[in-house]
């Protein structure tokens, strides 16, 4: 028997998927964003969807989404990704259409667009990156930028006077007649992978099966915004965005 049989495929986290390019990522390393890209390719390919599937990029981080996975994508105006997604869907009902947003282009610019796609029950999935910051333009508070935490638009920590509450958009959008699925997820540990993984399968298996807009927020890290290490960055995200974001099913039409 030789290492190969006994390696449980499970853990081959370091394997690349076949649908991403050899292009070098521009992500910050220990950034949440190349696993997440990882999960949905491997996703893509396992359901066997390549040529039917297209995404949507936004304006951030992930804006050159589109130089790492190999299918079809379309580039959004900042926010209007769930717009442009709409449209794409209504037009070829018989693609598996998905926006890939952070939570300044969903929450924040792009909250009406979001709200009203997902209202109008858009057969869509909705990928949602949320660092609590925003990580492209110098680390500025976002919406969901937590109580306390510094900023370089609040260095002493957002203050709910001034800045108002961190925006828990994904409860929000669970309590809309549109959606079918929402849920919050990490990818900062194997366990955290795999559930990350199931959740994004079921929304693409959702929105070709007409029951609505699914959406699967990712509670992230951002180590170069928020000054840290990976390795502290993650334990920070467990420690302070975890018990504000918590993780878990929002809402499952299918387990009514």
């Amino acid at each position: 028997m030789t290492t190969k049989d006994i390696i449980n495929p499970a853990n081959l986290v370091y394997s690349k998927a076949k649908l991403m390019t050899e292009n070098p990522m521009h992500y910050c390393p220990g950034c949440s964003h190349g696993v997440v890209h990882k999960l949905i390719a491997e996703v893509i390919e396992e359901m066997d969807i390549q040529d039917k599937t297209i995404g949507v990029a936004p304006v951030g981080c992930a804006v050159f989404a589109y130089n790492y996975i190999d299918i079809d994508w379309q580039e959004a105006a900042h926010g209007r990704a769930p717009a442009l997604a709409t449209a794409i869907k209504r037009l070829q009902p018989d693609k598996f259409v998905f926006t890939y947003q952070g939570d300044g282009d969903l929450a924040a610019i792009g909250t009406a667009e979001t709200i009203h796609a997902c209202n109008r029950g858009e057969n869509i999935a909705i990928f949602f990156v949320n660092n609590a910051i925003y990580g492209m333009t110098g680390g500025q508070m976002a919406p969901t930028t937590l109580e306390g935490m510094k900023t370089a638009t609040c260095p002493m920590g957002r203050n709910t006077e001034l800045n108002g509450y961190p925006l828990k958009i994904s409860n929000l959008l669970a309590e809309l007649d549109g959606t079918c699925y929402v849920t919050r997820q990490s990818v900062q540990k194997m366990a955290s992978i795999v559930r990350a993984k199931k959740a994004i399968r079921k929304a693409f298996e959702n929105s070709m099966a007409g029951k609505g807009t699914s959406v699967v927020e990712f509670v992230s890290t951002c180590n170069s915004g928020w000054k840290m290490s990976p390795h502290d960055s993650n334990k920070w995200m467990e420690e302070n965005m975890f018990p504000v974001y918590p993780l878990g099913d929002l809402k499952d039409t299918e387990k009514k």
